[in-house]
């Protein structure tokens, strides 16, 4: 179900979402908290990993469809810092479906012109999946399409204190200046330098927290949170969260008068519109 703006649920299809979705207007970078497997397979009497590999299927379908609907950047938390504490047999096997993945969609992101990148500890990370992580990197560096980005033993706190540690480094070292830190300077300290600027972020399975999640990057980011695990999260559940962005009014500090007459034909700023 879609919640509108103006509070009325509907049922739309695929093709009735497409009709309301104005490409021209899309935000240029998404990101994706993706939580539910383990009870999308509890729900089923399932092992957890057998969610991890349906929510596997779903990572596909996403990024084929952000790739073709023009998104420019794509971040998906697969992986936090806090999820080393799991069952090691769980780890194992997540690391093991990371691994399988990149053998798998490194085709398809040929395919689709997708650039791959990824962001946190990756050197945390089993020899194995390193190995096929700089083997996609390298691949498709060239690539000039929209950006996959993989949050793999990520946290945004963490992100924060090594950002601050390699300015330091740099003001210790007289490449930088205290009266030069813009935030679009220390910005570029961040894992996600050179990204676009933060636009949408999507939450699954009904939780409404960020988790650690690209803290500096959220700053002004929409919020959409939904009831659909990540398994039965398609690409009509991405349509309508789309279609929900584009119905909200950023203003970014200033009034929806101001953004009308800098834009004057009622864009926002980003992607979003005066509604």
């Amino acid at each position: 179900m879609l919640l509108t703006r103006d509070g009325q649920v509907a049922e739309l299809s695929r093709e009735e979402l497409l009709a309301r979705l104005d490409t021209s207007r899309l935000p240029r970078h998404v990101a994706i908290i993706m939580d539910g497997n383990g009870r999308w397979a509890a729900n089923r009497g399932l092992p957890r990993v057998a969610g991890h590999k349906k929510g596997m299927e779903t990572v596909r379908e996403i990024v084929t469809a952000s790739s073709k609907l023009g998104i420019k950047a794509l971040t998906l938390y697969a992986f936090s810092l806090e999820n080393w504490k799991r069952p090691r047999l769980e780890v194992e096997a997540l690391m093991s479906l990371l691994t399988l993945y990149l053998q798998n969609e490194l085709k398809l992101m040929q395919e689709n012109n997708i650039k791959f990148t990824t962001i946190g500890r990756t050197d945390d990370l089993p020899g194995a999946a390193r190995k096929w992580i700089d083997k996609v990197k390298a691949e498709t560096a060239g690539n000039t399409g929209m950006v996959l980005d993989i949050a793999l033993s990520y946290g945004g706190r963490w992100e924060i204190m090594e950002a601050a540690k390699k300015y330091g480094a740099d003001l210790l070292a007289g490449r930088v200046s205290p009266q030069g830190l813009t935030e679009e300077a220390f910005s570029g300290y961040l894992d996600t330098a050179g990204l676009p600027e933060l636009d949408l972020v999507i939450r699954t399975s009904g939780e409404m927290r960020i988790s650690n999640f690209l803290l500096w990057q959220t700053a002004y980011a929409e919020l959409y949170f939904t009831d659909s695990l990540w398994p039965d999260f398609g690409e009509r559940e991405l349509i309508a969260a789309l279609v929900d962005y584009q119905g909200r009014e950023r203003r970014f500090g200033r009034t929806g008068e101001q953004l009308g007459a800098v834009n004057g034909n009622g864009a926002m700023e980003g992607g979003g519109h005066a509604v």
